[in-house]
């Protein structure tokens, strides 16, 4: 199975965090997700972050804590996610790849359909206060 190492980012802005639906013809589409994607050979997870922020987002984020790392089969892979608690350096989100974006209470993330590897972030951010 093809194993696919993720970077995502709960981007925190007013105690909210920033929440992003996959668009259609994207697989998992209607899902919602943390922004963020694939780990490059000979990146870390932070310079990962960074740079698909600013190809998916067109912002900079200060990449801080790591929030987890959970794992999941789905029929394309083995996605390897590691989510990080980030805050906006430069620029607002820019609705470029997703279907949309909401800035969302903590308490109020588990109530959006999200992608199966990102059940275990969820739950541990939602118990977050910002």
């Amino acid at each position: 199975m093809k194993l696919i190492d993720v970077a995502g980012a709960a981007i925190v802005r007013d105690g909210r965090v920033l929440c992003a639906q996959r668009r259609s013809g994207k697989s998992l589409a209607g899902f919602w997700e943390f922004p963020g994607g694939k780990i490059e050979q000979g990146e870390t997870p932070d310079q990962a972050l960074r740079r698909e922020i600013a190809e998916e987002l067109r912002c900079g984020v200060q990449v801080g804590e790591r929030v987890c790392t959970s794992e999941y089969d789905y029929d394309f892979g083995h996605v390897h996610l590691t989510v990080f608690l980030c805050h906006l350096l430069s620029g607002d989100p820019v609705l470029t790849e997703h279907a949309q974006m909401r800035w969302v209470l903590p308490v109020d993330m588990p109530a959006l359909d999200w992608a199966p590897v990102d059940a275990d972030p969820v739950r541990l951010i939602s118990a977050m206060t910002f």
